[in-house]
């Protein structure tokens, strides 16, 4: 199946879950669609998908919000514009749902599973020992139907789940891999409803598309393994697959997938670091076309026009910062006008109020205002220069101020909000784990996040500078502090 089919009525959608700090993998997909909707004079739409009730925040959506408006990415249909296939966000459109798992279930192909977690967890641990991969063993496939609607009137908790042949494989055509096929029985009986009402992500992804009349869906290759579900929903509903098209996934030069855990994945870092959008466009831009040395440094209606979906690269995006620095660095120089520069600098150190808030802390720290690039340069800068020496104030042992690091990394990861007064709240939960007092865990804190031991206040700082600053930074100091351990500093 070619992805080029009609150019007429093409609609493509970006889809991001807002459980935490929008990935610049999230842009690189979304650049995709974008650029494909433009080559086929077709439509841009953003859907929030927040099924997981417990991660998903509207801190977090509202970020999405601004950062793909940041990347200057533009939708014609979404949750904060809406359009005529609303609403775009799935937690308000949950009744939409529940009419296709009845059909599904009518039609029998899909049935109700009583197992509890507790089961669930037995039987996976069980198929692990084996050497097996977990998926459900069908346990409840067998259950009358005088049985099913018994102890559903009794109100015992049920999810329904959707059957998958037991011979055969499933065969499509990615728009980017061409033809693929996966066998059956490396597919699970994928959970459809879940036990509150709520469908899965699986579901809810078919029905929308549907719905929205997406036409292409273009998203990581991680999604690859899940086409055969999503085509047998399709199927068993009666209706029309889009085209699939799945993207390499950004990697590590190591080939190791692009994670927070080793390297700033956060568009906010980016944007915080002094990147600007034109340039991260137009680096993960270049992923999608063919061109010659020389040519890199392109705009986005350039790279609309460069871009051709019949000719990707399945090699692998390497997420090269230095290649980054460098289109950053052409375009603050080659691209921008004096005026443009000067103006391009102040919105960039007051993004978040930064210099503002750092000035307004600073005021009743300072004897004359020559000192303030001392204090608040922290704020600014993309690379504090970390070494040990800078740790030789604070009391703790290097092992000592390892363990402080390394509980509080965790621990900051999964606040939902991040405030001043939620990470003091943090911080002092994490000294009462670490059976310290509160003045010694800060004290390591203020070196790895401000480089120095006088500084601004801690808790301010760290909102400030906001959560994946701090992350990298704290990820820096721990690796400083390793280096140390046992080398007697």
């Amino acid at each position: 199946m070619s992805t080029s089919g009609t150019t007429s009525g093409v609609r493509v959608r970006i889809a991001p879950s807002p459980t935490g700090e929008p990935h610049v993998g999230t842009a690189y997909i979304a650049l995709f669609n974008y650029l494909f909707a433009k080559k086929h004079n077709g439509t841009f739409i953003l859907r929030i998908e927040d099924t997981d009730a417990t991660r998903s925040t509207p801190e977090f959506e509202q970020k999405v919000l601004d950062a793909l408006k940041w990347c200057g990415l533009e939708w014609s249909e979404g949750p904060d514009i809406g359009g005529p296939y609303g609403p775009y966000r799935q937690s308000d459109r949950k009744d939409m749902y529940r009419p296709y798992v009845d059909k599904i279930v009518a039609n029998g192909h899909g049935f109700k599973c009583f197992c509890t977690p507790e089961r669930l967890t037995e039987m996976r641990e069980a198929q692990r020992a084996a050497g097996k991969p977990p998926k459900y063993d069908g346990l409840c496939l067998h259950i009358s139907a005088e049985e099913v609607t018994r102890r559903v009137d009794a109100g015992e908790p049920h999810v329904v789940r959707m059957k998958i042949p037991t011979e055969g494989s499933c065969k499509f055509v990615d728009g980017v891999y061409g033809p693929v096929e996966i066998p059956w029985d490396a597919v699970d009986m994928q959970v459809l409803l879940k036990a509150d009402g709520m469908p899965t992500y699986h579901m809810a992804n078919v029905v929308d598309d549907h719905l929205m009349k997406i036409t292409h869906v273009a998203r990581g290759e991680e999604w690859l393994a899940s086409v055969p579900k999503h085509i047998l929903i399709y199927q068993y509903l009666g209706l029309e697959p889009p085209v699939f098209m799945h993207l390499s996934l950004m990697r590590n030069h190591d080939k190791s997938k692009l994670s927070k855990r080793k390297n700033p994945t956060s568009i906010s870092y980016y944007s915080a670091l002094g990147y600007l959008p034109e340039a991260l466009m137009n680096f993960l831009g270049l992923f999608f076309i063919q061109i010659a040395e020389g040519e890199e440094l392109l705009t986005m209606e350039q790279l609309a026009e460069k871009f051709d979906p019949e000719n990707l690269s399945k090699a692998g995006a390497i997420f090269d910062i230095q290649k980054l620095d460098w289109l950053n660095g052409r375009w603050l120089r080659e691209q921008l006008t004096e005026e443009e520069f000067t103006g391009r600098v102040l919105s960039w150190a007051m993004e978040n109020d930064r210099i503002r808030q750092g000035l307004k802390l600073s005021q009743s720290r300072i004897s004359k205002l020559g000192e303030l690039p001392d204090l608040t340069g922290f704020l600014l800068k993309s690379d504090l220069g970390l070494t040990p020496d800078a740790f030789a104030k604070v009391k703790s042992t290097p092992e000592e101020i390892l363990e402080v690091l390394n509980q509080v990394q965790p621990d900051l990861e999964k606040m939902p909000e991040w405030t001043v007064e939620s990470i003091e709240a943090e911080l002092r939960l994490s000294a009462d784990r670490l059976g310290k007092k509160l003045k010694v865990v800060v004290a390591p804190l203020f070196v790895a996040v401000s480089g120095s031991s006088r500084s601004l206040p801690l808790f301010d700082s760290m909102a400030i500078l906001g959560r994946s600053v701090v992350r990298q930074r704290l990820k820096v100091a721990a690796q400083v502090v390793a280096s140390m351990v046992g080398s007697g500093k």
